[in-house]
């Protein structure tokens, strides 16, 4: 048996039951409480059917430059391909570079999904803080270092960074949007489509954050469990940083798990987290944008925050002047809000245009109104 490997059992994790498998490890008593409790960090790495990339992400992360003591958890969630295979090729050599390896599989009817097997191998792992990586991805070789240097002095914030998209070609402007936030921006545009304005595979945090989280939800696939938890973070006051280094590659692919989330859950989560934390404190607000998003907007608002809407506003000479009816509505009449000219509108603003799509255009015109970020106006397109 391999000395230095252990399978961690806590309560929560269940870890002997049937269903786990059992890889090569040495006695629990190899690692004395005092040893496990001295982890800095714990590498989350949650998996299913991961044989494309595994292996390059293990890669990467043997490659790592740092000081810390770091365990590796990983959690197979019902793999069907070589995953497990390639798992224990790797676990010797994980060893020898001094880390600490923590495995467990479940074998199911169907995958439980990206919460249910983060959650596990957060259960079965001992690190102070979470380094969270999805098994096609790598890690540059600072990550680990540089991100632990900053949670070290931020036990309440997820720290993020930057990374490089693969292909480079595959998400141009989600990922511009992505690396050029400012610090400001970080908390300010979390109601936007493309998600938490830090992306997953990036996170890395003190292990309290998770706590008070209570991890992530476990509805299985179709489930945007990063979101939830990050909306939850935010909720109970977490702070969001970045490291402004690409510390990490985030490959797209069909098989990504982010492609099982339909875009009306997105929305509706936003829309709800955006009307609880924002609109309840309004009057009175404008959208902007007549066209179809800004009108779906207003439709899936709750009547009280409808009734709020005091206009839209755009540039389109054809819409502005005229009226937006509400025909779904059961009112008599029929709500008739009025389309603007965007100079003519009054904070605060709810902007429901896309950003990069207008060769900066709508950029211009908004910087015109010289109006302030989180004050006067929130991106929610």
């Amino acid at each position: 048996m391999d000395e230095g490997i252990v399978k961690v059992q806590f309560p929560t994790c269940h870890l002997s039951d049937s269903n786990f498998m059992t890889p090569t490890t040495t006695p629990q008593s190899s690692l004395s409480v005092a040893e496990m409790e001295d982890i800095d960090v714990s590498v989350i790495i949650p998996v299913h059917n991961a044989e494309s990339w595994l292996s390059e992400c293990l890669t990467s992360l043997a490659e790592q430059v740092h000081t810390l003591k770091v365990q590796i958890s990983l959690f197979l969630d019902s793999c069907q391909d070589s995953s497990p295979a390639i798992l224990q090729d790797w676990i010797p050599r994980m060893h020898d570079l001094g880390y600490i390896v923590t495995t467990a599989e479940e074998n199911n009817g169907q995958p439980k999904g990206v919460g249910y097997a983060k959650n596990k191998a957060v259960q079965q792992s001992c690190g102070k803080f979470l380094c969270f990586l999805d098994a096609d991805d790598l890690m540059m070789p600072t990550r680990i270092q540089k991100q632990y240097d900053l949670a070290y002095h931020n036990h309440n914030a997820i720290i993020g960074c930057r990374f490089i998209r693969d292909p480079a070609d595959s998400t141009p402007r989600y990922t511009h949007w992505a690396n050029s936030l400012t610090p400001s921006q970080l908390l300010l545009q979390i109601y936007t489509s493309h998600g938490p304005t830090i992306i997953m595979p990036t996170w890395f945090c003190h292990r309290s954050i998770f706590d008070r989280v209570n991890g992530f939800s476990e509805g299985g696939r179709g489930t945007p469990e990063d979101l939830i938890f990050f909306y939850s973070h935010i909720r109970a006051n977490g702070q969001v940083l970045r490291v402004d280094e690409e510390l990490l590659v985030y490959r797209y692919h069909p098989q990504a798990a982010t492609f099982s989330v339909h875009e009306d859950t997105i929305w509706d989560l936003r829309i709800q987290e955006l009307q609880n934390q924002v609109l309840c404190k309004w009057e009175t607000f404008s959208i902007w944008n007549a066209g179809k998003q800004g009108r779906k907007f207003y439709r899936t608002l709750m009547a009280a925050n409808q009734k709020k809407v005091a206009a839209f506003c755009d540039v389109d000479v054809k819409k502005i002047g005229s009226y937006y009816t509400y025909e779904e509505s059961s009112e008599t009449p029929r709500p008739k809000i009025p389309i603007i000219n965007f100079k003519d509108v009054k904070p605060p603003l709810i902007i429901c245009m896309k950003m990069g799509m207008t060769c900066g255009k709508f950029e211009e015109n908004l910087a015109s109104l010289q109006l302030e970020e989180g004050r006067d106006y929130y991106h929610f397109n």
